[in-house]
């Protein structure tokens, strides 16, 4: 006999991964770029596999992670984009700085997200070396910048069902 749910009688509304006609944009840090690159790769790879066009998405590139939030916030408030994705990749040193940085990106993604109701998608690897961070841009943990374009998405597609 299967055991009944709450989701069973409830409505249930949930994002789909269909991409087609959003208008998204990317904010990247140039600050590791050479990890940066592999998760734009992966969030452009993820917009065309769920039926998206990279005709309707803009690229911004940034000085580092902690100049995300401020390019994220502004695309957001234009209301030219049903979501923005930030991408960065923070390695913990050997000072706190990591923590600054790596705490104020989240922050402020997250600030800018809620303050204009656009999906703002934290997709900034934060990782106490340099081998996780590499295994999150493509390697091993998957590519972090595609799951976060397909969050985006879903995001996007939930809050118009709201």
């Amino acid at each position: 006999m299967a055991r009944k749910t709450a989701s069973d009688s409830a409505r249930t509304l949930e994002g789909h991964r269909n991409a087609a006609g959003m208008k998204l944009a990317i904010v990247a840090s140039r600050f590791n770029d050479f990890l940066v690159d592999k998760l734009v790769e992966g969030a452009m790879d993820a917009v065309v596999r769920h039926g998206g066009s990279l005709e309707h998405t803009t690229l911004a590139w940034v000085p580092g992670a902690f100049e995300i939030p401020l390019a994220a916030r502004r695309m957001a408030e234009s209301k030219k984009f049903d979501a923005v994705i930030c991408l960065g990749a923070v390695v913990r040193g050997s000072t706190p700085h990591f923590d600054y940085v790596a705490g104020e990106a989240a922050k402020g993604i997250a600030a800018a997200s809620l303050s204009t109701g656009v999906p703002v998608i934290f997709g900034v690897v934060t990782t106490d070396n340099l081998e996780q961070a590499i295994e999150r841009c493509g390697t091993k943990a998957g590519n972090k910048g595609f799951d976060a374009a397909v969050s985006a998405i879903e995001m996007v597609d939930l809050l118009r069902k709201i």
